[in-house]
């Protein structure tokens, strides 16, 4: 297949793609693609491939598309709207929050002394924050703890979500810890901040956690949703949204450039905390410290970032980071490319012990570790062990693919509704038996009861019950 451009006038090159434009055509066009997809094709106004590619207009190929377009329309569509509800409901649970309940607000109405909550202070959580309120660590488990590095992690992660105010409060007043930073990133194609990541200092280990999936933040869903991928060359197919998102720009050799910002300032994620961690794993003489190790860590959306902030420094023949890259931890990670991407990143990992430091954990019916589906249409495939936990109280095991792998089997319907259920009647159980740390808050029990009559796998995907395997279960060492 000949050399083209993805996306021309975003100067990305690369040997084969598949980019989603869903701005750039109506409903109608969408619909008019699912049917007739060389009238759409040709006049690209959503779907852009290499001319002499026809393997994308298969129907089932077609039909996955045509979904993928679809919810990024209604998202682009109800982005405004998604916003607003997010920073009622926010801004509601904050105001509950800082007023001590339904009956303390009352209170404080009737004295005239109700507590406004500000977005930015360390008071204020984010919607995320509201389904896990645990912010300290876990005083059971040691540094020389195989859970150690796990749970800090995925605290981490849960702590990327919130603001800058309180991620501070929480790593230096809670953790005695020190907080390097917590930064926002854009990409070309994005108005606003759409990548997040916190970095943590604890002793001679940096965790660098990246930030999930806002709930109410259209863009971000968009990114999870789009199915746009493009070849490296050499490497495999990549996730183009998730690459996008981490700031990745390509070069004419089809391969990841050096460019580190826009053309209007704007930084991007990947090679701002490449060049940090640079700095922080060296001493004021410039010279190396042995001890110094980094972590890179993240949730959901976040989950991916990590793992492909980690492939690009194998890519890019970062030796001094790789030799210090001490893990990555990724929780509920989607796929992030093909089977011959995941195969070359995890030989570039192995002279340095990454492919074996690399732990992807997965709780019991996640529907996002399942997601870009692992079939001939789409060819996204997970690599690296799957560390698997089941519902029936964080049993932990090591698989090569989590079970149901692309979630949506009839066969696993009735099981995932009854295992809805079981984590219901779980969570009242649990704070009984270990004490409570674990009680759940009651926006987390609402989700689970409503995951029950809807996808199961929505709140399985909650912070909480990753939080709860890194404390609970069986972590391999």
């Amino acid at each position: 297949m000949h050399m083209a451009s993805c996306n021309e006038e975003e100067g990305v090159f690369c040997r084969n793609y598949l980019v989603l434009k869903p701005q750039e055509a109506s409903f109608f066009d969408v619909l008019r693609f699912l049917i007739f997809s060389s009238d759409v094709s040709a006049k690209r106004r959503a779907v852009y491939f290499p001319e002499d590619e026809e393997g994308p207009w298969a129907f089932k190929r077609r039909w996955i598309i045509f979904i993928s377009l679809l919810l990024q329309k209604i998202l682009l569509l109800t982005k405004d709207r998604l916003a607003r509800v997010g920073y009622l409901l926010e801004t509601w649970l904050n105001l509950l929050s800082i007023n001590g309940g339904v009956l303390g607000l009352l209170r404080n109405i009737l004295k005239g002394k109700v507590q406004k909550p500000d977005p930015d202070s360390a008071l204020f959580r984010s919607s995320v924050g509201f389904t896990d309120g645990r912010v300290d660590l876990d005083s059971h488990i040691t540094r020389e703890d195989p859970k150690y590095k796990p749970s800090l992690s995925m605290m981490a992660a849960k702590l990327a979500y919130e603001n800058g105010a309180f991620v501070r409060s929480v790593i230096t007043q809670h953790w005695k810890m020190e907080c390097l930073g917590h930064y926002s990133f854009w990409n070309d194609s994005q108005q606003e901040p759409t990548t997040g990541a916190t970095v943590v200092r604890d002793g001679n280990l940096i965790i660098v956690a990246f930030r999930g999936t806002r709930p109410f933040q259209a863009d971000d869903w968009r990114v999870d949703v789009d199915i746009s991928w493009y070849e490296i060359d050499g490497v495999g197919n990549a996730h183009k949204g998730f690459m996008n998102a981490l700031g990745v720009q390509m070069g004419d050799g089809g391969r990841p450039n050096q460019i580190r910002s826009s053309n209007d300032g704007r930084q991007y994620a990947y090679y701002e905390l490449r060049d940090l961690l640079k700095e922080w794993l060296t001493d004021s003489n410039g010279e190396g410290e042995e001890k110094r190790k980094f972590i890179v860590t993240g949730h959901s959306l976040g989950a991916a970032l990590a793992i492909l902030f980690a492939s690009v420094l194998a890519i890019q023949d970062e030796e001094s980071l790789l030799s210090r890259l001490e893990g990555v931890y990724t929780y509920a990670q989607p796929r992030v490319g093909d089977e011959q991407f995941g195969k070359y990143v995890m030989q570039k990992f192995k002279p340095y012990g990454v492919d074996y430091n690399y732990k992807r954990f997965v709780y019991a019916n996640d529907i996002v570790p399942r997601v870009p589906f692992d079939d001939k249409v789409l060819m996204f495939k997970h690599f690296g062990a799957c560390h698997f936990f089941t519902s029936w109280f964080y049993r932990g095991m090591v698989l090569e693919e989590e079970p149901n792998k692309n979630y949506f089997s009839l066969l696993w319907v009735i099981p995932k509704i009854l295992n809805a259920v079981w984590e219901f009647v779980r969570s009242f159980i649990l704070p009984c038996i270990e004490g409570p740390n674990y009680r759940e808050t009651f926006v987390l029990k609402s989700l689970r009861l409503m995951g029950i009559f809807t996808v199961p796998g929505i709140p399985a995907h909650s912070p909480q019950d990753y939080v709860n395997l890194t404390r609970l279960g069986d972590i391999i060492a």
